[in-house]
């Protein structure tokens, strides 16, 4: 069974870094793609950042372009999101995704395979 399991969320003031990191097990982890999502209180849970198999290519939600960057560690099975500048209204909880590379590249929810359990970023102004 394929585990995912985030770390590193906390309070941190604006103008922070924080950097996130999911651990996955029981899969292999180079056949999937990663992916960070968040979700605010009353809000839809929003694509963030995903990284492909081989790092080759990385996308980004335009509102943490360029303070944010995705990476992975394919010996460790983790993928990471170093978060710079962070703002109020990066609040939320963040959490990592895994899409099996055969499907396809997809940044939708339900496109995911497998999800963690999410853990909590907190900005304050």
């Amino acid at each position: 069974q394929v585990q995912l399991v985030e770390s590193g969320g906390g309070l941190v003031q604006a103008g922070g870094s924080l950097r996130l990191s999911c651990a996955v097990s029981g899969g292999t982890f180079r056949t999937y793609a990663m992916y960070w999502f968040r979700q605010a209180p009353g809000k839809e849970r929003e694509f963030v950042s995903a990284i492909r198999w081989n790092a080759g290519m990385t996308y980004y939600r335009d509102s943490v372009k360029g303070r944010f960057t995705i990476s992975r560690d394919n010996g460790k099975n983790t993928v990471y999101l170093q978060m710079n500048s962070l703002n109020p209204e990066d609040s939320a909880v963040y959490y990592c995704a895994a899409r099996d590379v055969s499907t396809g590249y997809s940044d939708k929810v339900d496109d995911m395979s497998y999800w963690g359990k999410g853990t909590l970023v907190t900005v304050s102004s």
